[in-house]
């Protein structure tokens, strides 16, 4: 797949979603750009926030769209520059520069004018400018984004962005050709490449740690200048951090008071109180100097761990006014080569993992290796759904493990290959990570904790399914059955969500709320109504589609859900922050509706949902004790007769682990039991880390 055919693909693809939800092309655009976006970890959400007008002196506003972070505290605005004719079209360094100065009058006349009074409340816009009117003092930076489906001109090299109500911004143009480098590159996720030149006359003072060179990654140690960590992160904000560990401290968003009372009562003592930071780089520039050896750039360079000592002094610098000139930051750089492609996004994560397994972090850790999310791969790649809607073949539903993994498999593929690809995998039958935890969370009844957005509801999900896992053993309740259900659930979303959109009484805003806290009630409902009940979700998946009697209680809830969260007696002026609040779900499981008598067709009692769920657990086991056998008899008589000479000599197995390798040693004559294999993996594991090597 070249840059055009992706072109074709993202704009039939926003046309054909702009027709079956009414949204308009425009609108589509904008959320199917700031979609993928976010899957490339440029932004951590995004709210649709339409507004078009004229100012004070006939200024021209308008904003498309929204997402604030709440860790840097970056503004970011969006605006689109939408077209989906065939012809190449150009934005000119002038239409950019108008773009932009519509973008920065909307905020101007925000924040100083009466238009937030003349704006219907029950508008998103009027949201946003609440936001921005309550954040006034808060925010840091304000990042103006043009998504636009022309190419941009070459003469567009910066585009200088002046302070909008004293606050620094910045102006970036997204075309297709730039959105394309990034859903096709390796990381899935947008790469950034620093000059630290342009912080330090030579950089970085650095020196290669002896004895730690691999064939996968050199490792360096550094020491920081406390201003020009302050510099990078004020430029590139919590884009710098690895995606769990930003997505984790966004949860947590207080910044760490020990290390603002060392940076402004003690900053001489900075280096010595402090750990430091952890960073990798894909590939790195160093220059030897008269005065030693500086690291002058680095590619791909991401903060593994030290994020809040990073934003710490930022937030110092900003907030106190803290001179940072005699603080140093030891930093450990581990360089990884660049030609491992795939291998080298699960070498970072499994870095970031260790990295930050002596602190609280380590409850987000939920990478793509994680083995929930390989099994969830594997039911993907081997289940398929029933052929509905005239189709005269069976799907599958895909789930993407890693960032951008969808794409990236068609990128790599022929015509012909990549035609039969999306007949058995069709794009609206992609499941990405955050879709999964949107759909189990809602299900949970924690449509408030799934309004915080994408990132902040996926960190909650990986905790408390991290938990789960470690308490099923290995993870036997996320079995074939989790999945179909899971697929089930999608379902009812994606109804729900076009459903929504062609209801009369639905205004263009708040849409992803208005479906979660639906979703939400209604099972609350069944629970409530039914006692000894619940939904037949295995139903749906058979079926690949919603009953009528579901279908009709989702439409008139849908419409008194809406009415409840913008009440003007809610909790919060803001519906966008109320529906985050616990309290907003507490006043929606107050509404007072029955549901019809056609339901109970729809529903299994939970003893017979018990049976099901022991054999799906039963099926698991079988699976997972399978694969487990299949790795151990993959290696050879050999290879386990090493690993036990290995292990003897550094006197780090157990009696049992013992009598397991001594029977590994004797594969195909005798055979481990499934107990024993599972052993057998973790003292290999193990024996890994002590230095073995197959």
């Amino acid at each position: 797949m070249d840059v055009q055919e992706f072109r074709k693909d993202f704009i039939e693809g926003v046309k054909a979603e702009a027709a079956a939800t009414g949204e308009g092309s425009s609108a589509s655009f904008v959320s199917a750009f700031a979609q993928y976006l976010q899957e490339a970890e440029f932004l951590m959400d995004f709210t649709v926030a339409y507004f078009e007008g004229t100012g004070k002196h006939n200024r021209k506003l308008r904003v498309d769209g929204y997402s604030y972070d709440e860790f840097d505290k970056t503004m970011s605005l969006i605006i689109a520059d939408y077209d989906a004719s065939e012809s190449e079209r150009v934005l000119a360094r002038t239409q950019a520069g108008q773009l932009q100065q519509r973008l920065s009058a909307f905020v101007d006349h925000a924040l100083n004018s009466t238009l937030y009074r003349e704006v219907e409340m029950s508008r998103p816009c009027s949201d946003l400018m609440d936001l921005l009117r309550e954040k006034r003092t808060e925010i840091r930076k304000y990042q103006l984004l043009i998504f636009t489906t022309a190419s941009i001109s070459t003469t567009i090299s910066i585009l200088e962005s002046a302070d909008i109500d004293g606050v620094p911004s910045e102006c970036q143009i997204w075309d297709i050709n730039r959105l394309f480098k990034v859903c096709g590159s390796d990381a899935g996720r947008h790469i950034i490449e620093i000059d630290f030149k342009e912080y330090s006359e030579h950089g970085i003072p650095c020196m290669e740690a002896s004895g730690t060179e691999t064939k996968y990654f050199k490792s360096y140690l550094c020491i920081i200048p406390g201003t020009l960590l302050a510099d990078i992160y004020d430029k590139y904000g919590s884009g710098l951090l690895e995606g769990n560990v930003r997505s984790f401290l966004s949860t947590k968003v207080a910044v760490n008071k020990k290390i603002r009372a060392t940076i402004l009562q003690c900053p001489e003592r900075f280096f010595a109180y402090n750990n430091g930071i952890s960073a990798t780089s894909m590939d790195i520039q160093i220059e030897s100097t008269p005065q030693g050896q500086f690291l002058v750039s680095a590619r791909d360079f991401q903060i593994i761990n030290g994020g809040q000592t990073t934003a710490s002094l930022s937030n110092a610098r900003f907030r106190d006014k803290a001179d940072l000139s005699i603080i140093f930051v030891q930093m450990k750089l581990t360089v990884i080569e660049s030609t491992l492609e795939e291998g080298a996004t699960e070498l970072v994560q499994n870095i970031s993992r260790s990295s930050n397994s002596q602190n609280k972090v380590s409850d987000a850790d939920f990478f793509s290796t994680h083995p929930f999310h390989v099994r969830m791969e594997r039911f993907s790649q081997r289940l398929y759904a029933r052929a509905v809607g005239g189709l005269q073949h069976e799907t599958k539903w895909f789930y993407e493990r890693a960032r951008g993994q969808y794409l990236q498999k068609q990128m790599r593929m022929t015509a012909g290959e990549k035609k039969k690809f999306l007949l058995q995998n069709p794009k609206n039958q992609l499941i990405t990570k955050t879709d999964l935890a949107k759909v189990r969370n809602t299900w949970k009844g924690l449509p408030h904790t799934v309004s915080r957005g994408a990132q902040t509801n996926f960190a909650e999900f990986a905790k408390t399914t991290s938990d789960e896992w470690e308490a099923s053993d290995d993870g036997l309740v996320f079995n074939e059955k989790y999945f179909q259900e899971s697929v089930a659930l999608v379902l009812i979303f994606r109804y729900s969500e076009l459903m929504v959109t062609h209801q009369q009484w639905y205004s263009k805003g708040y849409r992803a709320n208005i479906v979660t806290y639906t979703i939400a009630l209604f099972h609350m409902l069944i629970q409530k109504q039914y006692l000894g009940m619940d939904l037949d979700l295995m139903n749906i998946w058979t079926r690949q589609k919603v009953p009528d009697a579901i279908a009709n209680a989702l439409t008139e809830l849908s419409e008194i859900v809406y009415d409840k969260l913008t009440d003007p007696k809610r909790g919060v002026e803001n519906v966008t922050q109320w529906c985050k609040q616990e309290g907003c779900w507490e006043s929606v499981q107050g509404i007072d509706y029955k549901l019809s008598p056609e339901i109970e067709a729809c529903l299994i009692g939970r003893e017979e949902l018990k049976v099901a769920e022991r054999e799906a657990k039963y099926d698991q086991r079988i699976d997972s004790d399978t694969e487990i056998m299949t790795k151990i008899i993959e290696l050879s008589q050999g290879q386990w007769q090493n690993a036990l000479n290995f292990a003897m000599n550094k006197r780090v197995i157990t009696p049992d682990e013992h009598t397991a390798l001594r029977i590994a040693c004797q594969i195909p004559q005798k055979m481990p039991t499934p107990v024993q294999c599972k052993r057998l993996l973790a003292v290999l594991e193990r024996l890994q880390e002590e230095g073995f090597k197959l």
